[in-house]
């Protein structure tokens, strides 16, 4: 048996395992049966947190996607698992490490939780995109959508600025899928929708690879306000973004070129999951069906 935490920042949920003491192997088809929202728990990314050796971090933290595929950055679902263990240690910073670096985590005095998402990927071979070719404007048409930005956040995203982000032509739910897939992106990519509110403010609505329409996506937020100012749609450094589950504030910093994501956590729920052969068996049905 084995304890979860169920936590979502700004309605961008997460099912929490903590395996430091206790490992736990988990397939495709598990994976995939504990996202499910019918028959398992449901969530966006399941994290995992694991032993580290790497210096200067607390712990590693593993992510999957609901259909089983392995994730390298997940902003939101950092600020969750860092406001998890900073309230067990008293602590009022963590070091993460995940497949992206180790990313610095702080509470601030307000209560919101701020993660340091490192500096932006721009070039074509580091997002990556699967030919050389000029990250700002991307020769990519779905619909009434056209001419993306690419950014790389420790996992791939397309960025699409429109009149509307609300609009029903504009819809991620129906143009994303196609999106997802487009070959110019070998390891798929997260699909954003964005609109400018004003000069400070954007909304922002978002298509995940592996997990499709979320409330949120905190390197999508990132990666959005990075293609903003690179395409002098802000005049400043940093934004709030309205998703459709809140609100998060981004900073692109000068000085470093880092990326410093804020905002709200909240724990759902605690629970068990009982690692017997009944899951293993629903999850190869369910896998099969």
């Amino acid at each position: 048996m084995t304890g979860f935490w169920k936590m979502h920042g700004c309605g961008n949920d997460f099912v929490v395992l903590d395996t430091r003491d206790e490992p736990v192997l988990l397939d495709r088809a598990t994976i995939q049966w504990i996202g499910d929202r019918h028959r398992g728990i449901g969530f966006d990314q399941l994290l995992i947190i694991e032993p580290t050796d790497k210096a200067g971090a607390d712990i590693f933290m593993r992510i999957y996607n609901p259909d089983g595929s392995e994730a390298g950055a997940c902003g939101n679902g950092t600020r969750c698992v860092a406001d998890l263990l900073m309230t067990q240690n008293g602590d009022d910073s963590i070091a993460i490490e995940t497949r992206r670096g180790i990313l610095q985590c702080q509470r601030r005095s307000d209560g919101l939780v701020s993660v340091d998402m490192g500096p932006p990927q721009l070039f074509w071979e580091d997002v990556p995109l699967a030919q050389e070719i000029d990250t700002l404007i991307l020769p990519i048409s779905a619909g009434p959508l056209s001419g993306p930005s690419a950014v790389g956040m420790g996992n791939p995203h397309c960025i699409f600025f429109v009149e509307d982000a609300e609009a029903s032509e504009t819809a991620v739910e129906t143009l994303g899928p196609g999106l997802e897939h487009h070959p110019l992106f070998p390891e798929r990519t997260n699909v954003e929708v964005a609109s400018l509110v004003d000069g400070e403010t954007l909304r922002l609505r978002v298509w995940e690879r592996g997990a499709g329409v979320t409330l949120a996506c905190g390197s999508g937020t990132c990666a959005t306000v990075v293609a903003a100012i690179r395409r002098g749609l802000i005049a400043g450094r940093s934004a709030d973004v309205i998703v459709d589950g809140g609100r998060l504030s981004i900073e692109w910093r000068a000085e470093d070129d880092h990326v410093i994501m804020t905002g709200p956590t909240s724990l759902s729920y605690t629970g068990d999951i009982a690692w017997d052969a009944s899951i293993q068996d629903a999850a190869n049905r369910d896998a099969a069906a």
